[in-house]
């Protein structure tokens, strides 16, 4: 190496590599949760609309988007009880007439 070239590791900086890493991981992190959004607002119009469902199916829908949930982001299970359950819960409250 001479004195006028750049060393090997300076021609790909890490902080490049690092940088597209973090910007791959927020675009994944993005469709996953663009993925939820669609997966709860059809779970919920099940819910809302399906004459034919019974308060056993809405609750085994329920159970599946949680686990669904919580597979793709397996650490938020806190997140999901406090945004999605309560909501899922008033549509079934509503819709069945529960107490």
């Amino acid at each position: 190496m001479n004195f006028g070239e750049p060393a090997n590791h300076e021609k790909h900086p890490p902080l490049a590599i690092d940088a597209e890493l973090r910007r791959a991981e927020l675009e994944d992190e993005a469709r996953r949760i663009r993925r939820l959004q669609v997966m709860m607002s059809m779970v919920s119009s099940v819910i809302c609309q399906d004459p034919s469902l019974t308060v056993e199916e809405a609750s085994e829908l329920a159970a599946g988007a949680k686990r669904a949930a919580l597979a793709m982001f397996p650490d938020k299970e806190l997140a999901y009880d406090l945004l999605y359950k309560p909501r899922l819960q008033r549509l079934m409250t509503e819709r069945f007439r529960l107490q």
